[in-house]
């Protein structure tokens, strides 16, 4: 089972070593892992994907929340977070496939970056899922490069609040 957590951190030097050695002392991988300034420059957000069990995740929690620099440390459920992902996906095309492309590219909402003779440069921003769809579609065109940030995500707002 996979589970996102937000971390939020003082922006510190050092603190990004810290919690991925976290990960990989105790054996665990991160999937994806993400990191950027707040709206406060002095504290950043890091939203790690980790595979396991909910022992796993309560075990992980525990230990971020030890760390020093560790301001606060959620897990982000499928139905209380939104998450995003942004891609850049280079494809070969030519004068015979690229209309097509960029109607399927039309269709996911995604942007054209860069044409150039023999390949197009496609951003899609989306739910992995949605990503996923999009590089499924590309396959047949022939997929030179893909670049993926990794997911984004943040608490949604509570019915009590």
């Amino acid at each position: 089972m996979r589970h996102i957590i937000s971390v939020i951190v003082e922006n510190k030097f050092g603190v990004l070593a810290r919690v991925s050695g976290l990960f990989s002392s105790r054996g665990y991988n991160i999937d994806s892992l993400t990191v950027g300034e707040t709206n406060d420059p002095e504290v950043s957000r890091m939203t790690i994907v980790v595979k396991g069990d909910d022992s796993i995740l309560d075990q992980v929690m525990k230990q971020l929340n030890k760390l020093v620099d560790v301001i606060e440390v959620v897990d982000l459920p499928r139905e209380q977070s939104v998450r995003r992902e942004l891609c850049l996906i280079k494809v070969n095309c030519n004068s015979g496939t690229r209309t097509e492309i960029l109607e399927i590219a039309n269709v996911f909402r995604a942007k054209t970056i860069h044409i150039g003779h023999t390949s197009l440069i496609i951003q899609i921003t989306g739910t992995e899922e949605k990503i996923n769809g999009f590089i499924n579609l590309m396959e047949p065109f022939k997929i030179l490069e893909v670049a993926r940030t990794g997911v984004a995500a943040m608490q949604r707002e509570s019915k009590e609040q």
